[in-house]
């Protein structure tokens, strides 16, 4: 059995970094994860290639070698993967789809064969055997929850590694908490599941032997969700990993209450990781409360991001407008919040209602829901009625991107950073890869960009007060250029 693994392509997003990549020649931020997983759960006996057309376009050649399609695919990606699936369909191949596009979605599209629906782990192999035997069923879903310790490595060797700028791991699925507007704890549960240390040396590992030796990125929607695993398990195994390499930056995704737990973040600095993503969401609290956001009400959420910065980590930090209980206030409150936390990378989005959320029931009983949602929460829309008129919200929301991503503000908020940040001991060696981004962001930024002033003038200021962290300040520069990019396609 011949499959070609299939991952659609990511419109021009935050997250993305399309703008960025440019500056350092790849093609995509990530590969694709979930597909390289399900490729480890597939018989050994079939062959397998991935299309990744974020990095490569899909070609007729390909197409025509495969007996059966595997398509995965997030939110974001379902323009792309209509195109795709009806470009498979056209080739009269077997269509096989997952992934939270289609266990979201998958009565939206008449053209896929089989959805094999919710964690792999559980409904592959039974859609293995009835494929077998010349009996797969239309759709596999289960709530169940797989045991994450028998899941097997992902399939690294498939991808084309050097198109990207990161690699991604997986040590957990769930998360304790419950945000009224995530679907994480509907598709995953609450008890956070985690691998064995040994698993994710061995991941490790493996990305090593393919060459890689960049960055790796750990997706778990909250890392610390299980800390006592963390402290005890995985953080030791990584400490020891990294001191047999030259420091592999890690970076993830956590909550506030990891700047409550000093030892917690000495442990993951000294472990590689650099950099976590944490769901800020809003500095009011009543819509903290409406979105059930516990785990941030209370604190003085400024001070927990400079805590987490001096111990050495870049918080990256989302934020969200539309509330019901937001006033006109909220724009100028969110803006003030972002500049003075000195958060560069601050992703804004106008709340969306995604499908398996408490958001979306809620929503649906009050009959204010409009559309699908896009999943991309930065693109200026949203798929309800919101309480607050919708020009003024859009408007606002509009406004918070100016008063942050201008490259006046902009580059005054690196700075605000890089003052408070206390960089890591261990460091990166200077790669053919950073000279590049530097000279090409000299000419792109420094000469012909209309921030070319602030660009300098950060060089500047970095070069005499913070020299460590040049590097860091020249990717910063790129990561505005990117950011701008995008609130321009947003405007337009």
């Amino acid at each position: 059995m011949k499959v070609l693994l299939l991952h659609p392509e990511f419109p021009d997003t935050f997250w993305s970094f399309k703008h960025a990549l440019k500056f350092i020649r790849k093609q995509a931020s990530l590969p694709p994860l979930g597909l390289l997983t399900v490729a480890a759960l597939l018989p050994p006996e079939w062959e397998t290639r991935l299309v990744d057309v974020n990095v490569r376009p899909l070609t007729a050649r390909a197409l025509a070698w495969a007996d059966v399609v595997f398509i995965g695919a997030m939110i974001a990606q379902r323009e792309s993967a209509q195109a795709l699936i009806a470009r498979c369909r056209a080739a009269g191949k077997t269509i096989v789809a997952g992934g939270p596009l289609f266990t979201s979605e998958h009565a939206q599209f008449p053209g896929v064969d089989h959805f094999v629906l919710n964690e792999a782990e559980v409904t592959l192999p039974e859609f293995l055997r009835d494929f077998a035997r010349g009996a797969a069923r239309p759709l596999y879903t289960t709530t169940e929850f797989p045991d994450i310790r028998q899941t097997p490595a992902p399939r690294w060797e498939l991808a084309e590694l050097s198109r990207y700028a990161s690699m991604s791991i997986q040590y957990s699925r769930g998360c304790p908490f419950d945000c009224e507007f995530c679907d994480v704890t509907a598709k995953f549960g609450h008890r956070p599941r985690t691998k064995t240390a040994a698993q994710i040396i061995a991941e490790l590992d493996g990305l090593h032997r393919c060459g890689w030796r960049g960055q790796v990125f750990f997706v778990d929607d909250n890392l610390i969700g299980n800390k006592r695993a963390l402290k005890t398990e995985l953080l030791p195994a990584l400490i020891a990993w990294q001191k047999q390499r030259r420091g592999i930056p890690l970076y993830t995704e956590a909550s506030i209450n990891l700047a409550d737990d000093e030892e917690l973040m000495r442990l993951m600095v000294e472990a590689g990781f650099d950099q976590v993503f944490i769901g800020i969401e809003t500095p009011d609290e009543e819509g903290l409360a409406e979105c059930n956001k516990r785990q941030n009400r209370g604190r003085d959420l400024v001070a927990d991001v400079k805590r987490m910065q001096r111990a050495g980590l870049q918080v990256q930090g989302g934020f969200i407008v539309g509330f019901d209980s937001d006033t006109a206030t909220i724009f100028r409150r969110q803006i003030e919040f972002i500049q003075k936390s000195g958060i560069v990378t601050a992703m804004v989005g106008l709340l969306n209602a995604l499908p398996d959320t408490k958001l979306y029931a809620r929503l649906k009983r009050e009959g204010r829901l409009l559309r699908q949602s896009s999943g991309n929460n930065v693109d200026g829309t949203t798929n309800f009625s919101p309480r607050m008129d919708l020009a003024k919200l859009r408007a606002g929301y509009r406004s918070i991107l100016d008063g942050i991503y201008a490259p006046k503000p902009y580059y005054q908020r690196v700075r605000t950073f890089l003052r408070e940040y206390r960089a890591p001991k261990f460091s990166v060696a200077l790669d053919t890869r950073r000279l590049w981004a530097f000279a090409f962001s000299s000419l792109r930024l420094g000469v012909i960009g209309r921030e070319r002033f602030q660009y300098w003038r950060l060089l500047a200021w970095t070069f005499f007060h913070r020299p460590r962290l040049l590097p860091l300040a020249v990717t910063f520069a790129i990561y505005g250029h990117h950011f701008r990019k995008c609130c321009a396609a947003l405007a337009g």
